[in-house]
């Protein structure tokens, strides 16, 4: 079709090419944050990302002329497919040039393979997990992306809706100013919960303090968000893998527990500091000055993400996370924070979206997947 050829990126060679795609196409775009090749690289690795002992992936290139024109990922997560009885094929980091007969050449690819395996329909973009980024951006193409998202063109979204799918899940960036906020409410309210509930905040100083913690973060992670569409719980082998991955960029003075009288965990929350900047001067490679960039981030940024936060099921809706504002608010006046993004929340996410309701925040993107049946 318009001489377009596709070629499975099924080699090194082949995935390097694959992640560095995005470079040419949007480079020198003032909102367009690159990733990290070899984090992305990794990511597509069968023997370092555990994501593939519970699911296939397939990595394709679009060539026109010799050039590559377009890529895209077809993911099946076996345990969504077989335990959550969801006969759905994902699509991600699928990226393309303003030509729609592309992008029918790619997402046909994400079909057969559905197809093969007897699958009903196709969602994206998405990766393997909860954990990975999601969503086509739809509104805010004049704000800088960050770390926890993709960036894309406004043509992404209409190529799609021409090709037939629809909306299936809507998701909201947010931010509000750090001066904006006003403690009473929560400083208040957090010394009434602990006393009623025998809780207590823990909270750290070095990063080999939060290493005994992560395996009951990941499993409160898991009964947290169960019950939201697409979610996969988070392996024993990916536990490990994030524990590896993740800690050493995450400033340990940003991450908060609580835990009841007991000792057990009962709400987290981790905030990474904003490496955008950081990854627009380390161009996507780590050397020879990209690590230096990430580790001045991780001191110094004066703007930080909300990442992640969760609460044991039953002891939602009693105010909990006002202890974990109220350490947030702590940390963020000692180091000057400036500005607080809350990273893609599902818009049916109620309990998420009421937990910010004193916050002032103000929805600055929106993204969504989409979904065609096969």
């Amino acid at each position: 079709m318009n001489n377009i050829i596709i070629k499975e990126a099924d080699s090194h060679k082949l995935l390097k090419k694959y992640v560095k795609f995005p470079f040419s196409l949007y480079k020198g775009h003032p909102y367009w944050i690159p990733p990290l090749i070899s984090d992305e690289l990794s990511i597509f690795n069968k023997k370092i990302n555990p994501a593939f002992d519970n699911a296939e992936a397939h990595f394709y290139l679009a060539l026109k002329k010799g050039k590559i024109v377009g890529r895209i990922a077809a993911i099946i997560n076996w345990d969504e497919v077989n335990k959550a009885g969801k006969k759905k094929i994902r699509f991600g980091w699928w990226d393309v040039v303003d030509d729609i007969e592309v992008t029918k050449v790619l997402i046909e690819k994400v079909f057969e393979l559905g197809r093969k395996h007897q699958l009903e329909y196709a969602e994206g973009p998405m990766g393997f997990s909860n954990l990975n980024k999601v969503g086509v951006l739809t509104e805010g193409f004049d704000r800088m992306g960050n770390t926890a998202t993709w960036y894309n063109y406004p043509y992404y979204k209409v190529h799609l809706e021409q090709l037939g799918f629809v909306k299936e899940k809507e998701f909201h960036e947010s931010r509000f100013s750090f001066d904006g906020v006003n403690p009473e409410s929560f400083m208040r309210i957090q010394t009434i919960i602990k006393e009623r509930h025998g809780l207590r905040a823990v909270n750290f100083k070095k990063s080999k303090e939060i290493i005994p913690y992560v395996d009951k973060m990941f499993d409160l992670f898991n009964r947290t968000y169960a019950k939201l569409s697409s979610f996969v719980p988070v392996t024993e082998r990916q536990k490990k893998y994030f524990k590896k991955k993740y800690i050493p960029f995450i400033n340990p003075e940003y991450v908060k527990f609580v835990e009841d009288k007991n000792g057990k965990l009962i709400a987290f929350s981790i905030v990474l500091p904003e490496f955008s900047e950081a990854l627009r001067k380390s161009k996507g490679k780590l050397f020879p000055f990209g690590f230096y960039y990430f580790m001045h981030a991780k001191k110094h940024s004066k703007e930080v993400s909300f990442y992640l936060i969760g609460v044991e099921p039953e002891y939602q809706n009693k105010g909990v996370t006002a202890i974990i504002f109220s350490e947030y608010y702590k940390v963020f006046k000692e180091k000057g924070i400036e500005s607080c993004i809350r990273t893609p929340e599902l818009e049916e996410n109620y309990a998420i979206h009421n937990l910010w309701k004193n916050f002032n925040s103000v929805v600055d993107r929106r993204r969504r997947t989409y979904k065609k049946d096969l």
